[in-house]
């Protein structure tokens, strides 16, 4: 019995850790950077998706899209109660970027929430030697979302020893 438990507490610890890796937490700062922009690095294309809030006795958001619809089931799965749907809604943004040579690599989602005004927070993950294409996603739900309100400007930046060396960024960005 004592060693089931054992086995249950490291579940739940490691699902933890793999929760965390998956979608990065804000960051304290988002320092300023200088630019290097090189031709060794490149962000190929981006997606956003907004997984709306659902209105209490409303029905949920028709489409007749079925890759919107597949989009929001994927996103929900496994939800069981409304707070779990809660924890779940918000912006997704999946960016794919290609790294010509190896490097030590940061990617950083740097964002600005409607409620927030010009406060600008950061989200970061570090990919090490990485050489080839990536898929880098983050999400802002749940609390986050639901009290900073939706992203109104957001830009995505490839980091190499303490520079930029590639850009990507909402026309609102300023």
């Amino acid at each position: 019995m004592r060693g089931l438990v054992s086995w249950a507490c490291l579940a739940v610890v490691v699902g933890t850790i793999i929760v965390r890796a998956e979608n990065p937490l804000p960051i304290e700062s988002a320092n300023v950077l200088p630019e290097a922009i090189s031709d060794d690095f490149e962000f190929r294309k981006f997606e956003i998706f907004r997984n709306a809030a659902i209105v209490p006795g409303a029905t949920p958001i028709p489409t007749k899209d079925l890759m919107v619809d597949f989009e929001r089931k994927h996103r929900i799965w496994g939800a069981l109660t409304a707070s779990d749907v809660s924890a779940r809604t918000g912006q997704y943004f999946t960016f794919f970027w290609r790294a010509k040579r190896p490097a030590n690599l940061t990617i950083r989602l740097e964002y600005r929430q409607a409620n927030l005004k010009n406060y600008v927070q950061a989200r970061e993950l570090y990919y090490p030697n990485a050489k080839g294409s990536h898929s880098s996603e983050f999400a802002i739900l749940g609390n986050d979302y639901e009290t900073d309100g939706p992203i109104t400007s957001w830009r995505a930046i490839l980091i190499e020893n303490r520079k930029i060396v590639a850009l990507l960024q909402s026309r609102t960005w300023q």
